[in-house]
């Protein structure tokens, strides 16, 4: 008997995940600090080993982006010219403030008239906030859409904030979203807002300021995770009770993994199996918006994902903005 129709009939078709630049060691990266720290207890106090820091450019955003996009295109077997929408994701920005980065992706794939760009900044919850537009973008004969996650983490950190410093990586993700070939699909999105309370990751705008900006963690790390936690099992039970389901029902769950400590106590917190959990962050670093979509390609990668099987990511990012969607991979 077949499943009951996915209310939004998409599918993700390819994935693609670039680790720009050689890996960065945490033995490596605590040396540039002073007095340098302990390696073993940084790592240990982080759970991330390496990063990947890419080489400066002043288009590397977008070129990077381009690499990825054209690749996860080609997993998907589709050109570039088939693309509706283009949405480049960025927590920290690309190459430009004006126009929107997704018009330079688009012409360095040799795009013209064929598709839509616009860029999308939500914090860590970015790509979540892509896909929903996504999903509603093909349900509404917009389709195929391209999602590109491009996080130059390096670009915002000094050694002189070693919280952040010690953390942050590079990484670059994209995803394309199709028409549904069976009862694949997007299930269920829960996404939302806290304004009042703001969030604990903050950057000014250099424009304003007229100086370079950084990024900064304004509370302590256990009421930043305890925070975290709360608002992930709140959208987890959201978006699980749309659709009737339990969590014990979910065959994968990917939340966001800011380190490797917290991401352990989400798991505990929400009693998932460790083994449904797709680990990113001990080699990828602390990426915001890119640690979903990088968990989800090596997820799909890895072809370990049976037709049928559900699908849970579930983010939470400064601002404070935070979400679940349950997709259902076709039989």
């Amino acid at each position: 008997m077949s499943a009951t129709p996915a209310p939004f009939p998409v599918r993700v078709a390819g994935t693609a995940h670039v680790a720009p630049g050689e890996p960065v060691s945490t033995a490596a990266l605590v040396a540039r600090l002073s007095p340098p720290p302990d390696p073993a207890r940084v790592q240990a106090r982080t759970g991330i080993a390496s990063r990947h820091f890419a080489t400066p450019g002043p288009t590397r955003a977008t070129e990077l982006a381009a690499q990825t996009l054209r690749e996860a295109l080609d997993v998907a077997s589709l050109p570039a010219e088939a693309m509706r929408r283009l949405i480049y994701v960025s927590s920290v920005g690309g190459d430009l403030l004006v126009p929107a980065n997704a018009n330079r992706v688009a012409a360095e794939l040799g795009l013209a008239r064929t598709c839509d760009c616009l860029d999308l900044s939500n914090a860590c919850m970015g790509f979540l906030s892509a896909f929903d537009i996504a999903a509603r973008s093909i349900a509404t004969g917009i389709g195929p859409v391209g999602i590109v996650v491009v996080e130059l983490g390096h670009r915002v950190i000094t050694p002189e904030d070693p919280r952040p410093f010690l953390v942050f990586g590079d990484a670059v993700v994209a995803a394309v979203i199709e028409r549904a070939r069976d009862d694949e699909g997007m299930l269920a999105s829960w996404l939302r807002n806290d304004g009042p309370a703001g969030g604990d990751v903050y950057m000014a705008h250099p424009v304003v300021t007229g100086q370079r900006e950084t990024v900064h963690f304004t509370a302590s790390s256990l009421r930043m995770g305890t925070d975290a936690i709360g608002y992930l099992r709140e959208a987890a039970d959201a978006v699980l009770g749309e659709t009737g389901l339990s969590l014990a029902e979910i065959e994968w769950v990917l939340p966001h993994q800011p380190n490797g400590p917290l991401l352990d106590a989400i798991i505990e917190s929400l009693h998932v199996p460790a083994e449904r959990v797709v680990r990113m962050v001990h080699d990828v670093g602390s990426v915001a918006a890119a640690s979903i979509p990088v968990s989800l390609h090596r997820l799909l990668s890895s072809r370990r994902v049976r037709p049928g099987d559900r699908i849970l990511m579930i983010g939470v990012g400064t601002g404070i903005s935070y979400g679940a969607i349950l997709l259902r991979t076709g039989r």
